[in-house]
Parts: C-alpha cells; structure tokens; sequence
C-alpha cells in the first residue's frame, strides 16, 4: 500500500476544511473535497526539520538562513529553466497577500484589475476588498476540455485606468498549463497597454503527465519587466499551514518599489519555520514529489472513468497541473441551487461551487482529488447514490 493511501483524521487539529463546514454548508456531516490542501502526510524530512528546530528550547528573533534562496533559484532553474538572480527574490506572507499588497503598491483606488474568469475566487475578492474595480476576461473553454484565453474580448474591455492583470499560472480552477505562445502574447499585449502582470504560480511544481509549467517572467523580455511572479512550495508538499511563499520581480524599478514597500511594513520577513520548510522541501523534495504526482495522476484517473461510467450528466475535465479537478455538472440540468442542494443534502459533500469562480463557472463543481482512493471511491458512490433513479 502506497503512504498517500493512509487515512488520516484531521479532526480536531483546526483542519479547516472539517471547522467551518456547519458555517459555510450548513451540516458539518459532509465529506470535505473543497479547501486545496491534501490530506496525504506532510513528508518526514519537513516534519524532521522542524524538529530538529525544535529541539533548541529558545524561539526567539531568527534571521533568513543564507541557504534559502540558492536553494529556491536552483530549484526553479532546474524544474522550469529560469535563471533567477536571488536579489529578484523575497519572502511574502502568502500568496494571496502577496496580490493583495502589489494591488496597494501598484494601483490607485479609481484603477482597475483585470481576472481571467472562472478563476481562484480570491482574484475577485482581494481587488474588490482593496476598492478597486474588477474587470472580466472570460476564459474559453474548448471542446478538449482546456480553457484559452480570449484575447478579442480582452481588447475590447481594456481602457486607460486598467493597470494591472492577475494571471493564474497554471490555471485554478480549470488546471490549464498556458502555453509559451499565450504567455508571450500576453505578455506583448500588458506592456503595450502599461498593465502589470502579476503571476500567481503556486501550482507552478504540480504539472501532471507530459505537461511542463512555463513561468510568466521567463517567455520574453516584455514578460519580465512587466511582472511580479508569486510562489510558494506550500501546495506541493502539503505545509500550506506553515507560510513560505516568495516573490519574484526581474525588474530593477518594479522590483525596488515592491521591495522597499514590504521591507518598510516588515512583510518580507519570514517567520522562524517558513525558511525552514522551504529549504526541507526545494532539498530534499523531488522523489516525493514524483511520486505524489504518480498518485494523483492514478486519482484523477479514476475520478474520469467512474464519471464516465456511472455518473451520467458529469464530465471530470482532465487537469494538466495540480490535484483540483473541474467537474462539469451541466448535464444534470439543475441550476445553481438545486446543484448545491444535491451535491450537500443528497450527496453529503462538500466541493466548491463553480460560480464562485465567477463568469463561466456556472453548472460546475471543483473538487479535490489530494487525497486517499478509498476517500475518493467514497466521494464518488454518494455521487453515484444520489443520482435520480
């Protein structure tokens, strides 16, 4: 039996995605499928590192191991061949704060963020949050169930006070792996309209079979002096409760302004652990990651062919990048409530809904495939036992 095949009760450990399933569904007797942390082990030499930590009895001031960041750029140039400077790198709090303080360093409040929807819902809310107003550039979805981008629209929606986009790379909820020919048409496109690019690419370590993640800021010229890249090995090696995401800005101006803006407010700071995962994890990581990949690829899988086969109405759409699999429900023609409804009170799941992904998520459900088989055959069944006989 694999590790990733352990059954591990996350009760009662502050587990999000089980202590506030009563809040957010209404039940707390559902199989939760939604938040994007898996359920496999964190691995041991992370958990061995932080031990080791531990085992001096003061926790006090700490200062940025020296290894961290030779330790990050040799990873990214030997996974995804970008040759980044370590002075283009900084510790951030968080991806999504990470968005969250470019938008407040790089926008005024009567500018415009641009999403690429059904998109990570937090692209919307953040902006929103901050009082800037969201622009939508709906993504296509083609009959091979990949999304594209929709650059005709996008022309069409973009005016002077649009000054920055946010790309999701690889794609989250849809799983796609843009291409290097969308990444520097992109890229062409943002510079000469003067709107920043900024890359979350947190899945960036998760590309599945043949597919090979390419990061924004490496595509072009234009694609590095006009973006801010975000990453953190937290999805990947299953530490997202331990903070450790970083920036990447090849700019000189961009990356001076970003910069001294975090270090004035102490954000590029990391707490004691978080270099000291990532280094654990960039180190020490690659086995682990292939064969947590291996398992997912078997999971995702087997979610496609039981859908295929038993679950009439719903079409798993084959990620090429992460453990989130986009599930096409419109073909039980329920709308937006009677889909909830069915997925919570008949099923007893909890995934998360397409339409808080925004334009385009409508009829689908995300659901999350980082974790054991039997879970997922779990998951499945209810599927399969609520349908209308």
């Amino acid at each position: 039996m694999s590790s990733f095949d352990t059954v591990i009760d996350r009760n009662n450990t502050g587990a999000l995605k089980l202590d506030v399933l009563q809040e957010r569904y209404g039940r707390d007797d559902l199989l939760p499928l939604w938040v994007a942390d898996m359920d496999f082990a964190s691995p041991d030499f992370i958990i061995d590192a932080i031990r080791k930590r531990l085992q001096h009895p003061i926790l006090g001031y700490t200062v940025t191991p020296p290894e961290l960041w030779p330790t990050i750029t040799k990873w990214i140039k030997d996974h995804h061949g970008w040759d980044v400077a370590e002075d283009w790198l900084t510790f951030i709090p968080g991806v999504v704060k990470g968005i969250g303080f470019a938008i407040n360093v790089f926008t005024k409040p009567d500018e415009k963020v641009i999403i690429q929807t059904p998109v990570y819902h937090h692209f919307r809310i953040t902006p929103e949050g901050n009082g800037r107003q969201v622009v939508v550039n709906p993504l296509k979805l083609g009959n091979d169930g990949i999304y594209q981008m929709d650059f005709e629209q996008l022309a069409s929606v973009v005016d002077d006070k649009c000054r920055m986009l946010i790309l999701c790379n690889p794609h989250n909820p849809g799983g796609t792996v843009w291409s290097r020919e969308t990444l520097s048409r992109l890229a062409d496109f943002c510079m000469e309209h003067n709107i920043l690019v900024v890359s979350d690419e947190i899945h960036c370590d998760m590309a599945l079979w043949d597919n090979k993640h390419i990061p924004f800021a490496s595509v072009s010229e234009a694609a590095a002096h006009n973006s801010i890249t975000l990453a953190a090995p937290t999805k990947t090696f299953n530490i997202a409760g331990v903070v450790s995401a970083y920036t990447v800005v090849p700019d000189d101006k961009k990356r001076h302004k970003f910069f001294e803006w975090l270090e004035m407010n102490e954000f590029s700071e990391p707490p004691m652990f978080s270099p000291i995962v990532a280094i654990a994890a960039f180190q020490y990581g690659e086995q682990w990651r292939r064969e947590m990949l291996a398992y997912l690829q078997d999971n995702i899988n087997f979610v496609i062919r039981f859908c295929e086969k038993d679950l009439p109405g719903i079409k798993a759409l084959r990620p090429q990048a992460s453990f989130l699999v986009w599930l096409d429900c419109r073909g039980l023609g329920m709308n937006h409530e009677q889909l909830n409804d069915f997925f919570i009170n008949k099923a007893h799941l909890a995934l998360n809904d397409g339409e808080m992904f925004g334009s385009g998520g409508e009829g689908f459900m995300r659901l999350n495939v980082g974790t054991p088989r039997s879970i997922l055959m779990e998951a499945l069944n209810r599927l399969k036992d609520a349908l209308p006989k």
